[in-house]
């Protein structure tokens, strides 16, 4: 067992296998992730993980030096400059360390007699976190959740369970995460009203004519502060006067852009923030923690009267009266991790200031690559200011090529750095500024360390991936076969 009196001596040695095994990852993969694509992978990994149900086991090292081996061979490692297709972080070490004793003390944060101590971690913790995002508002309470698709489907479901008379209606931009929309679907609302958007932002102008058009309805407006696609921030001042005309609630997206609260020159980004009912908030992003790190943040602590339940073998009304804390409304979920403990060693360990500077370490580095994309005269930037920390760029030889022929150049240049192992780059569709719909190569920069020096050779890579893209592209069209087919690795 990891935990008890023992626990600590059997876990130590266990401790250094795995701690063997990613050290021995890295250059045995060589890259940001392995080469080869998913069937070189497939194999690799099956090779040193099958049969997974023996008949008789292999004991617990074997296993776990073969198993981590797998796993860390074949990863898409963030903490690798070139990884840097999502939004997806590399973890600090003191977040992870404090993961690992969350994952032996093992506390279910659905009662009070599971997670003496962590529940009141997570009070802190949470109380903290509500005071960052609505800092004047009476009593601003957060919980914490897997992501932002369990925060934006909380934040919905709340304000379902307020609207009256009728259905709520959510009327969201074009640029929001599709989760608002599967919300809305799982919770059996009618699908949510899509307003158009400017430069990736909502268009507010279009928000007030959609919610003059539902007058007399509930409404729920949702905001995006950091798009999946661009980082860009909705005009969260405007359409927070908006909402309030109109007697909307507001719900913010701000899984992405959230963490700017804790730089303050980033801050005020974020201005109008504080004017939501609920803010999603994720630290599994710019905040550095092992998945899952979630947080719904609300204006007021009885928005969350609704998640109240009672159930007598984990929160029987004698045992709350008596002074046990009743932990079960925290949440939809019941049996949960201790999310809270790598946030607290975390906050504790950087502080605010410390945390702001990482947050501005990023933005600072994604202009600076910005600028090196613009000074590259191969490459092309989106036009337009940088989001938060997302960069758009495109091959000038995709630009050389009708449509759809150059974003079947820009979807191989990705597809063969990822087969080749050399770069994990996203993709995303947006306008030319004023000009039409193309594909995108996206660097969303999560990197905590890496400065604009370390992401330069990914313009190299860029560039040549892209040249044989476009011969093949060239070679293909000359042949009648069809470019996309023809340039897939």
């Amino acid at each position: 067992m990891a935990g008890g009196a023992h626990g600590p001596k059997h876990l130590r040695a266990l401790t250094e296998i795995v701690l063997d095994a990613l050290e021995d990852a890295v250059p045995a993969r060589g890259g940001p992730l392995p080469a080869g694509g998913p069937e070189a992978v497939a194999v690799s990994t099956r090779a040193l993980c099958s049969p997974v149900l023996p008949e008789e086991g292999v004991g617990p090292e074997v296993a776990l030096a073969d198993v981590v081996r797998a796993v860390a061979e074949g990863a898409a490692d963030p903490a690798d400059p070139a990884c840097v297709a999502h939004l997806h972080c590399p973890p600090l070490a003191v977040a992870v360390a404090a993961d690992l004793a969350g994952a032996a003390l093992n506390p279910s944060m659905d009662s009070w007699d599971q997670a003496p101590a962590a529940g009141v971690i997570e009070e802190l913790t949470t109380a903290a976190l509500a005071r960052l995002v609505h800092p004047a508002a009476p009593e601003p309470d957060a919980l914490i959740t897997s992501g932002g698709t369990e925060s934006n489907l909380v934040a919905l479901l709340l304000a379902r369970e307020g609207a009256s008379p009728g259905a709520l209606r959510v009327v969201t931009g074009a640029n929001a995460h599709h989760s608002v929309h599967r919300a809305a679907w799982m919770l059996g609302l009618p699908a949510p009203v899509v307003v158009a958007c400017r430069d990736g932002r909502i268009d507010p102008a279009a928000l007030d004519r959609a919610l003059t058009a539902l007058a007399g309805a509930p409404l729920l407006v949702v905001a995006t502060a950091g798009t999946t696609d661009e980082g860009r921030i909705d005009p969260l001042p405007e359409i927070a006067g908006i909402a309030a005309r109109h007697g909307a609630r507001l719900h913010v997206d701000a899984a992405y852009g959230g963490p700017l609260l804790f730089s303050e020159h980033l801050a005020p980004r974020l201005a109008g923030l504080e004017r939501a009912d609920t803010v999603t908030f994720d630290l599994h992003k710019l905040g550095w923690q092992p998945v899952a790190a979630g947080v719904l943040a609300v204006a007021d602590a009885a928005t969350l009267a609704p998640l109240a339940l009672r159930t007598d073998y984990l929160n029987a009304d004698d045992d709350t009266e008596a002074g046990l804390p009743d932990l079960l409304g925290r949440s939809i979920r019941t049996t949960r991790r201790p999310d809270a403990l790598k946030m607290a060693v975390t906050f504790r360990a950087l502080g605010r200031r410390g945390l702001g500077a990482l947050v501005e370490h990023c933005v600072r580095t994604a202009h600076g690559f910005g600028r090196a994309v613009d000074d590259h005269p191969a490459l092309r930037r989106r036009p337009g200011d940088i989001g938060i920390s997302t960069v758009l760029f495109r091959p000038a030889a995709a630009d050389a090529l009708p449509g759809e022929q150059g974003d079947a150049v820009v979807a191989a240049v990705r597809r063969t750095l990822l087969a080749e192992g050399r770069a994990v780059l996203g993709r995303a569709v947006a306008d030319d500024g004023d000009g039409p719909a193309r594909l995108w190569l996206k660097a969303t920069l999560l990197h905590p360390n890496a400065a604009t020096a370390d992401l330069l050779p990914l313009l190299d890579l860029v560039t040549t991936a892209a040249d044989r893209a476009a011969r093949g592209s060239s070679a293909a069209e000359g042949t009648g076969a069809p470019a996309t087919e023809r340039l897939s690795p």
